[in-house]
């Protein structure tokens, strides 16, 4: 009988769930912990590998701002290696985030900045400012330092934003699939746009433009930093301030506006912090592809949770470490070179879409 009454407590059965509550959020703290773990494993390694190896106590103690047992090896990791890594680890965390925003916000499980064409539509802003140059002289780019002014940047957001407006407008009228499609669509036009654009330009300024135009890490020297983790971190933040929106939008924008979120100027938010993380990187690294779409995914699956309080630093941190882990394929002491960081993006990326859309076999469930 005294059995009984105890498993009738409703008092037991709140301790219970306050355990489990606490078990899991315990469980939570231990991921966080490894994935900072790997940032920094992943990072070192980044720093350490390549053509010339540099061992890691010299990696360490040029980092603490002592001198290394050779020049050359400072001079690598000062001026090539440390920027590169710096630079994947924020712009991957910014395209994790990124799609997060997106998914969550159009419902749609293959939403990302490339799939739905802002990554096209930043690339038309980039060739529009470079058209410009064209137009008032060579010393206009000069003076930009090419990609590393902000005169690239506000191009790349002017151009995402376009696309991420037609495209939230086309949400409310078409089916998730359908939107997936459409933003596909408006990539391509806008990658088309970029090669009419750029016929008007010089063959020099074409050229420069399309080094530029596959994805890399490498481009981005310490003079660029101010401008690009500026608009990161501007984007990250207002990313982590929007975690209750995104929690509300999740369940339905009409259930949302009960709760009395202003869904409208919610959605414009959640836009602005998504092309305000999609575009710099872009503009700075070129159309960095995949990332955006997988990080959340494999977010979710780590947490086995849909809270954005849990997410939203979750895809920061996965998107660091995907985009190091990338970048480091690529610069691996290889004996020919022929590898780029897209190419390793598409041979995890790929597959884990396709494996999204075999999952999902139904339009219903291509609703998170």
């Amino acid at each position: 009988m005294m059995e009984s009454s105890l498993s009738d407590d409703p008092d037991r059965h709140d301790l219970s769930g306050v355990a489990e509550s606490g078990l899991w959020q315990n469980r939570c703290n231990v991921v966080f912990a490894l994935l900072l773990f790997a940032i920094v494993i992943v990072f070192l390694l980044a720093l350490t590998i390549g053509s010339i190896s540099i061992p890691v106590e010299s990696v360490v103690r040029s980092l603490l701002g002592a001198d290394s047992a050779n020049p050359v090896w400072d001079t690598i990791l000062w001026e090539l290696r440390l920027p590169r890594a710096i630079t994947a680890a924020c712009c991957g965390a910014a395209l994790g985030s990124s799609g997060l925003l997106l998914q969550t916000l159009f419902r749609n499980p293959l939403a990302g900045p490339w799939a739905l064409g802002l990554t096209g539509g930043a690339q038309l802003g980039v060739a529009l400012v470079i058209a410009t140059g064209s137009v008032v002289g060579s010393s206009f780019l000069l003076r930009l330092d090419f990609l590393s002014g902000l005169g690239i940047v506000t191009g790349a957001i002017i151009g995402s934003s376009l696309i991420a407006i037609i495209v939230s407008t086309l949400s409310r009228n078409v089916t998730t699939m359908t939107l997936l499609i459409a933003g596909l669509m408006l990539g391509y036009l806008a990658e088309g746009m970029v090669s009419v654009v750029l016929h008007f330009t010089t063959e020099m300024q074409g050229r420069v433009f399309a080094s530029w135009n596959d994805g890399s890490f490498n481009g981005v020297g310490w003079e660029q930093f101010p401008v690009l983790l500026t608009c990161l971190t501007l984007g990250t933040l207002l990313s982590l301030g929007l975690v209750k929106p995104l929690n509300a939008l999740l369940l339905g924008e009409q259930y949302a506006a009960s709760l009395g979120l202003p869904v409208t100027r919610a959605r414009l938010v959640v836009l602005a912090g998504a092309v305000m993380l999609a575009g710099p990187v872009t503009a700075f690294c070129g159309p960095v592809l995949f990332i955006g779409i997988i990080v959340p995914h494999m977010a979710r699956g780590l947490f086995n949770t849909s809270d954005h309080r849990i997410l939203m630093p979750g895809a920061l941190l996965l998107g660091a470490i995907v985009a190091l882990t990338a970048d480091l394929i690529v610069h691996l002491p290889w004996e020919r070179h022929f590898l780029h960081l897209n190419a390793v993006n598409a041979v995890v990326g790929a597959p884990f879409v396709l494996w999204i859309l075999l999952r999902n076999r139904h339009t219903r469930a291509m609703e998170i």
